[in-house]
């Protein structure tokens, strides 16, 4: 066994309702770290909710509400997804407002300025609240945030403190260099190293005065100002696993491969790891950047009335559902186009007639012409199994490629059949339904009835690999499956109801 695995999404803002983007950042870590934790590893999961900020604060005053009243509520609607999306029961929740996160951003920041990387000075900036992020000239279109186009940006002129982010411009790009997987997909990493190349970095504001924003964490020693909300929320990476009052936790779980969308590659892949070097911490140990997810071509909005709503596909077309359509069917790295109707048309084409089709046909004809279960290999077997076709079968998890992984689980033909062939090499979906359609052995139990059963035993050898499989990705459905293959069962209705 190698080092635990730690992985973490990052922290939506308690701005808004949940939405598919954020389901989709959920989900695909959940299946990486499922499985990790098929393969034996432990595993630590965390997510959580940003609570401080300009946006939080000012959404809490147009509703009228106390912002710590404000979060708590929209702190719930967030850990209200762990069931609907069928993530990891031990997954971990942070608060940015927890007691122990807060601390823990103080203490960074108290290290960071005992490294000489925090100063005080006078500045004017433009800022976009929706990003909270500055913003220069050139990085505007019209004037506007290319992310927030329908935002104002705000400028910003006052004392603040400053991070010295341009003391780590090389130090980055040796970290890059020394990693070249450190940020996947590859050229969101060659985008990183061409923003410092050309552009260099500039040192970044860290605080704002309390007096117009008071909502978030006080600096230490400086009641007058708080942290600007990334400086305080990257922090929770380390303090979800101890840092630094248990270093012996956090000495287990470190580093962290971190899920992020591309509008926060700046975020994570620069700013972050320059914090860390400045608190002398290891940096991170991979972060994977996915696109966005648009419907039916434009960017969603409640305005256009394109928003997508995760939990309402989930009571209709149940988790599983879901969990396969953003593994299969989103992109893990690029922009992808969600609506309804392709959603529809996967789930009835893949799930309906796919895999609970599939299901129903190999279980009919093992409980009508067995009387009795069979012997099968157990699942710590089938994960010992080291053969070419299982490592290249496992190779697109590696390289986060779920779509890739559920692709050539599903392949229309796969490697084909030989009866010589050892039944424990993977196959697919589609391998299956050819096989039934050649050979028939519903039809030759009447003539060879020895040859048929050796058939069906093949069947349900496979589909009992399959089912293995699919456990990171469709962690309820897999368990249905080996419940029936070994209580020796039909469905008693449609895995998938075709819609």
């Amino acid at each position: 066994m190698s080092k635990p695995f730690y992985i973490t999404t990052t922290l939506p803002y308690v701005n808004a309702e949940p939405h598919i983007g954020f389901a989709f950042e959920l989900v695909s870590a959940d299946i990486i770290a499922r499985y990790e934790k098929l393969l034996g590893y432990e595993v630590f999961f965390n997510t959580g909710t940003d609570e401080h900020g300009t946006k939080v604060w000012e959404k809490a005053k147009e509703e009228g509400k106390d912002p710590q009243a404000y979060t708590d509520a929209y702190a719930e609607k967030f850990k209200g997804l762990k069931e609907p999306l069928g993530l990891l029961p031990e997954i971990n929740f942070i608060r940015t407002t927890d007691k122990h996160h807060v601390a823990a951003a103080q203490e960074f920041w108290r290290r960071c300025k005992a490294s000489g990387d925090i100063y005080k000075k006078n500045y004017r900036v433009k800022y976009c609240v929706g990003c909270e992020l500055e913003k220069t000239d050139s990085e505007l279109v019209d004037g506007r945030c290319a992310v927030h186009p329908h935002l104002e940006p705000q400028v910003i002129e006052e004392e603040n403190y400053f991070f010295r982010l341009s003391n780590y411009q090389q130090k980055l790009l040796n970290l890059y260099d020394e990693n070249p997987d450190f940020v996947i997909p590859a050229f969101r990493l060659n985008e990183v190293r061409s923003l410092i190349k050309e552009k260099g970095l500039e040192d970044f504001s860290i605080s704002r005065l309390k007096s117009k924003m008071p909502w978030g964490v006080s600096v230490p020693d400086d009641e007058e100002h708080v942290m600007y909300v990334w400086f305080d929320a990257l922090v929770n990476y380390i303090s979800a696993i101890g840092w630094p009052d248990d270093m012996k936790t956090f000495e287990k779980w470190w580093p962290v491969v971190q899920f992020a969308g591309k509008d926060q590659v700046r975020q994570q892949a620069v700013m972050w790891q320059a914090m860390l070097m400045s608190a002398s911490i290891a940096p991170s140990r991979q972060i994977v950047i996915h696109g966005f997810i648009q419907s039916g071509g434009q960017k969603m909005s409640k305005s256009l009335g394109n928003v997508i709503d995760p939990l309402k596909l989930v009571e209709e077309y149940g988790t599983d559902a879901l969990r396969f359509y953003l593994a299969r069917h989103i992109h893990p790295f690029e922009d992808s186009d969600f609506t309804m109707e392709k959603f529809k048309e996967a789930y009835n084409a893949d799930l309906a007639n796919g895999l609970g089709n599939l299901v129903s046909r190999v279980m009919k004809m093992y409980v009508s012409f067995f009387d009795e279960p069979i012997t099968l290999p157990t699942r710590e077997y089938v994960l010992e199994m080291c053969n070419d076709g299982w490592e290249s079968l496992w190779k697109p998890m590696e390289d986060y490629r779920l779509d890739v992984f559920l692709e050539q689980l599903w392949a229309s033909i796969g490697k084909g059949f030989d009866e010589g062939e050892d039944v424990n090499k993977s196959k697919s979906i589609g391998t299956l339904d050819w096989f039934i359609q050649t050979t028939e052995p519903f039809k030759k139990i009447k003539t060879h009835p020895a040859e048929a059963k050796k058939h069906i035993w093949y069947l349900i050898h496979w589909l009992w690999y399959i089912s293995i499989e699919l456990e990171p990705i469709m962690p309820q459905t897999a368990e249905t499956i080996q419940k029936l293959i070994l209580e020796h069962n039909m469905p008693e209705k449609p895995l998938f109801p075709r819609k």
